[in-house]
């Protein structure tokens, strides 16, 4: 077995020019994830440019599909499967997958998304024991996590960032690495490489708000002219559309999930709802104003933007604004 430890930027120690068999990538880091799983398909298109894609939840999966999935192509094409949240697949396809890997198919790759954790821990152990390269892509949680990300990041956009200019970029944009990552890229465009304190308050002078995170929160509590404003503003950065629907998302969950926990100790209620006290205190807070079926409204809204910005939309802009303004009217729901 090989190991391919994670770095702050989700680059690997071993990036490899041919098609690796075996893959088992572990951790619920959503960017680290993304990005191993597109190093394996650029592997893959190393040895064979035409390798095809094939992406499946392992939960839906069934002992017959998978077979499908891997079996030898007619002409011999290369071909990656990746299976997603594999700790979810069932003991039938679990017991498949370990078959599998004993006599891999040559051509094929597969790629194992593993949260990690006790849940299908005998198939992530299986894995491993039959050579996988293993990827950890562990969630970043600590505040010098999140500051290694941000040097790593700026580092791999090829420019160098000072102390005080990593604890002003966070501070300003918050924890989500992909807004992070976003954020560190566009300052080394903007300053020729040179990031610090200086050109990252000029960057982000008044505009800490225009974030994903800041558009969803005033969606959620029916600031209407403050979302869209704030929208705008992320638009006109070239703030990725995907970054705005995903924090609209988190921001329309955290409300439901609090609002139904009901009231109480912040402190005493994060343990059980897995997040930190201060993000439980403003989303009840925020919850006040909603009823459930404003709640269920919001919850397709944002179902719906995520697909319309991933390709579903032609226009993810406008796509962005009808889900902002799905979200407040959900919530005026009397």
């Amino acid at each position: 077995m090989s190991r391919s430890a994670a770095s702050p930027t989700g680059d690997t120690d071993q990036v490899g020019v041919t098609a690796i068999p075996l893959r088992l990538i572990i951790g619920d880091e959503e960017l680290l994830v993304e990005r191993a799983v597109a190093r394996a398909l650029a592997s893959a298109r190393a040895a064979d440019p035409d390798a095809e894609l094939r992406r499946v939840a392992a939960a839906s999966l069934t002992r017959s599909e998978l077979a499908e999935l891997v079996s030898p192509s007619l002409f011999a094409e290369g071909r990656v499967v990746v299976l997603d949240s594999a700790h979810e697949a069932s003991k039938d396809v679990a017991a498949a997958i370990t078959d599998y890997v004993k006599a891999p198919v040559d051509g094929v790759s597969l790629v194992v998304l593993h949260a990690g954790g006790a849940r299908g821990k005998a198939l992530a152990d299986a894995l491993r024991s039959a050579g996988a390269e293993v990827t950890e892509c562990t969630r970043v949680t600590r505040y010098d996590e999140r500051v290694d990300f941000v040097k790593a990041e700026v580092r791999r956009a090829g420019g160098r960032i000072t102390q005080d200019g990593v604890r002003v970029l966070i501070d300003a944009v918050g924890n989500d690495l992909r807004e992070l990552a976003a954020a560190a890229g566009q300052l080394v465009a903007d300053t020729a490489g040179a990031v610090d304190e200086t050109a990252v308050r000029r960057y982000h002078r008044g505009r800490a708000e225009v974030t994903g995170f800041a558009v969803a929160e005033k969606a959620v509590t029916g600031d209407r002219a403050g979302a869209l404003e704030a929208l705008r503003w992320a638009e006109l950065l070239g703030v990725p559309a995907v970054l705005v629907a995903d924090a609209l998302a988190d921001a329309v969950r955290t409300v439901a999930k609090v609002g139904a926990a009901g009231r109480g100790d912040p402190y005493r209620m994060a343990g059980s709802l897995g997040m930190p006290p201060w993000k439980v205190r403003k989303a009840q807070a925020q919850a006040r104003g909603w009823r459930p079926a404003g709640i269920a409204r919001a919850m397709a809204a944002v179902a719906e933007v995520n697909a319309d910005v991933k390709g579903a939309s032609a226009d993810a802009n406008y796509a962005l604004e009808r889900a902002v303004m799905r979200v407040v009217s959900a919530r005026e729901a009397r």
